[in-house]
């Protein structure tokens, strides 16, 4: 009987992980609720990129909508998702504030000029700390926040058409942006 241990124990392995595929297939891996939806978006003053002693904080951005995309020069994912920003950013009929992360400003600066901007600013955050007030997990992450500085909506993972027509649009209206985004 011992002898068939190994055996079992690797056949509960197995099950295990096909439970977790079939699991897994079944979710939308970048819907990970945030306790933060619904609530006050965190203080923050952070230095734009492009004018270092100049700032940028929540209490600037109130009384109007604003998006925040968190981004790095050295995110595959963020590369993928850039064009998208380039093509749909200044149709959103709010603020897209772009939002480097954990990356030496000469390399954000260079990753811009070669890939295009399509922020109205950009703000820096090399030690991390304000993306964990926003629980940040990676990038790219969106946030929609409204003109009271309350998130309303995060999205994990690239942002691509789809997400902007199917969930991001109705969200900008709601908050009371006009997009030109098609329905």
């Amino acid at each position: 009987m011992k002898r068939y241990l190994p055996l079992f124990g690797f056949l509960v392995l197995v099950g295990l992980f096909g439970w977790g595929i079939w699991w897994n297939s079944r979710h939308d891996m970048t819907a990970v609720p945030s306790p933060l939806i619904n609530k006050a978006a965190p203080p923050f003053n952070l230095p734009k990129l492009y004018a270092p002693t100049e700032y940028v904080s929540k209490a600037m951005l109130l009384g109007k909508p604003y998006l925040v995309n968190v981004f790095a020069s050295w995110c595959v994912a963020c590369l993928e998702e850039h064009p998208v920003w380039m093509a749909h950013a200044s149709g959103l009929g709010v603020p897209l504030i772009g939002y480097d992360y954990k990356d030496p400003p000469q390399d954000a600066k260079a990753w811009l000029a070669k890939h295009g901007n399509p922020f109205s600013v950009v703000v820096t955050d090399r030690s991390g700390r304000t993306a964990i007030n926003f629980g940040v997990y990676g990038v790219p992450e969106t946030y929609l926040i409204d003109s009271r500085g309350i998130i309303r909506w995060k999205h994990i993972g690239p942002v691509t058409p789809a997400v902007i027509r199917d969930k991001l649009v109705p969200l900008l209206r709601a908050v009371g942006a006009h997009p030109d985004e098609a329905d």
